[in-house]
């Protein structure tokens, strides 16, 4: 077969997403559970598992990049590739190429994974745009017209909201995200429900509006990570769910990086 594929891996402070990707298409996309004291080898065997469970040949891997937002495993993924596919890794830092130019205090300390999905959005998307990715933390940031990301701001995740509320109260319950009742809600769950989306759904819109107000012009929306169907519908303004931006940015990351090598 050809060697075509990538295996792209996504690490957050939650889950791991280990994808197998090309230039058109995902050939699977798995998660598996950040921990902090597995070895390199049951990682490996993580990975290995994964390409069996799809029936994929490890020969049919060209090559492997990582985005971690996660230092201390770096160094244990990184070994874990190489173990199950015998490969060198790539790891997505800000010194590599791009495309985008980091217009930061600090360009060192932006996210690996803010750089990878606003890779992924200038490739596809109508500058200016602005990516929301809804994880541990809600991150929303802009890339301008001249490719520059140029900033954004941080706010905590659903998820966290979510648990930091029941952890913190004697009464309220641990609860589960469906579609939202009546913001007028009659009882504790449907009250923290509508409060934590409502609620995110308003920051966004009211922080897209002032971005948008800050550049003196449109921008373009998409929206990736966990909780953006859920917002979707509340929100104001159009967002563009697109939930292989990551992936998608590792790809073109992995492509523009591969010959010179860092």
């Amino acid at each position: 077969g050809n060697k075509t594929m990538i295996l792209a891996i996504d690490m957050g402070n939650s889950n791991i997403v280990i994808g197998g990707i090309d230039k058109s298409k995902i050939y699977f996309l798995e998660r598996v559970t950040t921990t902090l004291n597995k070895t390199d080898l049951e990682y490996a065997v993580n990975i290995k598992n994964i390409l069996d469970i799809h029936g994929i040949d490890s020969s049919l891997i060209e090559g492997a990049i990582l985005s971690s937002v996660v230092p201390p495993l770096n160094k244990a993924i990184i070994s874990a590739v190489k173990k199950a596919v015998k490969l060198d890794c790539m790891l997505v830092n800000p010194n590599m190429k791009t495309g985008i130019d980091l217009l930061m205090d600090s360009p060192s300390s932006v996210g690996s994974d803010l750089i990878v999905d606003s890779v992924a959005a200038v490739h596809e998307y109508k500058l200016p745009l602005a990516v929301i990715d809804m994880g541990t933390a809600t991150t929303i940031f802009v890339v301008d017209e001249e490719k520059n990301f140029i900033g954004g701001i941080i706010h905590p995740g659903i998820r966290v909201s979510l648990e930091s509320l029941s952890r913190n109260t004697a009464q309220l319950p641990a609860i589960d995200l469906d579609a939202p009742s009546n913001i007028i809600s009659k009882n504790t769950i449907d009250s923290m429900k509508n409060g934590i989306l409502y609620g995110h759904a308003g920051m966004i819109d009211r922080c897209i509006d002032k971005m948008e107000e800050e550049i003196g012009k449109n921008l373009t929306v998409i929206a990736t990570g966990g909780f953006s169907s859920y917002l979707k519908p509340l929100c104001k303004h159009e967002l563009i769910l697109d939930d292989n931006l990551l992936l998608k940015g590792l790809r073109i990351l992995y492509e523009l990086n591969k010959n010179g090598s860092l």
